[in-house]
């Protein structure tokens, strides 16, 4: 079956699994043998833990969403998963069983003899990392699956699959796209706002710098949603799944952004979104741009210079930038980008080394 049909792809605004219904699912059951309130229970009484609500933990505790969350990763014995805030593993047994390799980042240590005996199983194929996600580099995400010496399998991490610690989902996603060229899908669970903010559309109140950010990377293609009935202990919001695939935005060439371009329009969008209540053009001169250069831009793309910010699409942030770099001299397509590979297909110049931000 080919990728873009696979089991569980929704559009965001198709339902999910029926997650009081095991059968809702494509899969056997169970997926994951942690994915209980007993089995869960068992874990945390053995190692003597006591949930860290500073880091975010609540424990998954319907094998229904891990099947819901892999239907929507579509994993392979070729994938390597990028996974932040494992907790006592109970979606990484799940992966494991199904991707070539799975490399976890956790922050608490207490968690770290926790992962090695519940994922004894398949630790061959399993890399854990301890420390900060936001501060682990692309490079050691792949020397850690490297040393698993397995044969045949490219060590970069093609698929970002995690219950997100809530308080850094948003930068971990963007961020992941930013830096990590080959990675070219995500489905994360977030906190139910996070996923608005994710899939948002311009002219929604929803819609902002961090969505039009994004927007430069990837699509979503994929939701559902997540009570808080399913976790242990319930967290006090509601939370979500989202699949986002790498779609990366073409210039006014029809050719993917470069780097170069990427920045420009990051800058731009952020000039835009600094003073919502202004137009743009006000908003983007109080943050530096020079109103001739607005006004000649404005012109050329035909963008009403009193719209604001939340009513442009990515698409319109692009062509502003390309604009306003004319307005200087510059072409935005002349600065090459490293590549990178989308399904097995190499896509020219559209990687970024951004600074992840949190908006």
């Amino acid at each position: 079956m080919p990728d873009n049909q696979t089991p569980g792809h929704q559009e965001p605004d198709q339902p999910g699994p029926d997650l009081s219904d095991p059968s809702s699912t494509t899969d056997r059951l169970p997926y994951s043998w942690l994915a209980n309130h007993r089995e869960t229970r068992s874990v945390i009484e053995h190692f003597g833990l006591n949930t860290k609500h500073r880091l975010g933990q609540n424990f998954l505790v319907n094998d229904a969403v891990i099947g819901g969350i892999l239907d929507l990763a579509h994993l392979h014995d070729n994938d390597v998963v990028f996974e932040v805030g494992p907790g006592i593993g109970t979606l990484t047994v799940a992966m494991l069983a199904r991707a070539g390799a799975v490399v976890s980042v956790e922050a608490d240590h207490s968690l770290e003899p926790v992962l090695a005996e519940t994922c004894a199983r398949d630790s061959e194929r399993f890399a854990l990392i301890m420390g900060d996600a936001l501060k682990v580099t692309p490079d050691q995400l792949t020397q850690a699956v490297t040393s698993l010496n397995i044969e045949g399998l490219d060590p970069r991490p093609r698929k970002l699959v995690s219950n997100l610690p809530y308080q850094v989902a948003a930068t971990v996603i963007l961020r992941s796209f930013e830096t990590m060229h080959h990675l070219h899908r995500a489905v994360v669970m977030v906190q139910a706002e996070v996923a608005d903010r994710i899939a948002a559309t311009p002219g929604s109140r929803d819609y902002g710098a961090y969505t039009a950010k994004l927007n430069l990377y990837g699509r979503v293609v994929g939701r559902f949603e997540v009570g808080p009935e399913n976790f242990a202990p319930a967290p006090h919001v509601d939370s979500a799944v989202v699949r986002i695939d790498r779609a990366p935005v073409a210039g006014p060439d029809g050719v993917p952004l470069s780097s170069h371009a990427v920045r420009e329009t990051s800058q731009v969008i952020d000039a835009a979104f600094a003073q919502r209540r202004k137009t743009i053009r006000n908003s983007m001169a109080a943050s530096g741009y020079p109103k001739e250069a607005l006004d000649a831009a404005f012109a050329a793309t035909g963008i009403d210079p009193r719209s604001r910010a939340e009513t442009l699409s990515v698409e319109d942030f692009v062509w502003l930038a390309h604009a306003l770099a004319e307005t200087r001299g510059e072409d935005l397509g002349d600065v090459d980008a490293p590549d990178i590979v989308h399904d097995g297909m190499v896509i020219p110049g559209s990687a970024s080394g951004l600074e992840a931000f949190d908006a």
